[in-house]
């Protein structure tokens, strides 16, 4: 289904509006992080000067532990800004949201599609996810590197470099200790966005993780979000509807105690991805996503 074609029409506003309520909600999240925790100091009622100024007063009166990065930013944004506009133009549907628990640790293994796909899924999911998310996110120049280096920042997401040896360790090992916090650690196993909208071998950094940790993998599927935002564009573009499918929490009792054999890794890495490929209804390519990537540039065969 898609939404009416006057909607379609005023995509260029759309997208303004989009970038507008980001950074309202950066500035506002950076505002809030700075402040000091403890009970706020009294004050008086007065009339806001700015609809920044109202939530900032609305926020300030949060419990101290509800001031802390990236609950305060997730806030904001799911509340008033990204929320709702990404509810309004995209009708997000989501199925198997009761497999979420509602705390502890647990690490979302999904399909990767878009860039608005760790948009979109923190969007559906109630308690705050954080990313294993490209490095590249972190060290953009101008201002929207700041904008996206802020948001990534403030929503408490993971730098993960994927040089490959100990740097990409101390990546994971990063995304461990979110784990032992009892976050929502959001992967994508694939390493990369899909190239061609196949799902490709997974990598086996999510297995050793989950192996180590021994905590729930859930299998997510994203439905549709590189047709509102493909490779190479910028913002997403409203017109299509996006889905998020969850499936059930997956262990792997007989594997825990094989973390460092590669064999148990690689069993439980294509097992993360079979599920996932049930959810998403993609063909599956026995080949990383990365190789297919750099064989499609170098003008070759997918395959």
């Amino acid at each position: 289904m898609v939404l009416d074609r006057p909607l379609v029409g005023r995509a260029p506003a759309a997208r303004r509006s989009v970038q507008l309520s980001v950074q309202l909600s950066v500035q506002l999240s950076v505002q809030l992080s700075a402040r000091p925790s403890g009970p706020p100091p009294p004050r008086a009622v007065a009339p806001a000067d700015s609809s920044a100024d109202l939530l900032a007063d609305l926020l300030a009166d949060l419990p101290a532990e509800g001031r802390i990065r990236p609950p305060v930013f997730y806030y904001v944004a799911k509340t008033f800004a990204v929320g709702p506009l990404a509810r309004a133009l995209f009708r997000p549907w989501v199925k198997g949201l009761d497999h979420i628990p509602e705390d502890g640790p647990a690490i979302l293994a999904s399909n990767h599609l878009s860039f608005s796909d760790s948009v979109f899924l923190p969007v559906i999911v109630p308690r705050p996810v954080r990313f294993l998310a490209k490095k590249d996110y972190f060290v953009g120049s101008g201002p929207s590197g700041w904008l996206t280096r802020k948001f990534f920042d403030i929503t408490g997401q993971i730098p993960m470099d994927r040089s490959g040896g100990r740097a990409s360790q101390d990546s994971l090992n990063a995304g461990e200790r979110a784990l032992h916090e009892g976050a929502l650690l959001g992967i994508y196993p694939e390493g990369t966005r899909s190239p061609d909208g196949r799902l490709h071998r997974g990598k086996l950094g999510v297995a050793r993780m989950a192996l180590k940790t021994r905590v729930p993998v859930i299998p997510v599927a994203m439905i549709g979000t590189d047709k509102v935002q493909p490779i190479g564009r910028k913002v997403p573009t409203p017109g299509r509807r996006v889905g998020v499918i969850i499936g059930e929490p997956m262990t792997f009792d007989a594997h825990y105690d094989h973390v460092d054999d590669r064999f148990a890794q690689r069993a439980v890495a294509d097992e993360i991805m079979y599920q996932i490929m049930r959810l998403s209804g993609q063909e599956y390519v026995d080949a990383y996503a990365a190789d297919v990537k750099r064989r499609l540039e170098a003008g070759g065969a997918a395959d």
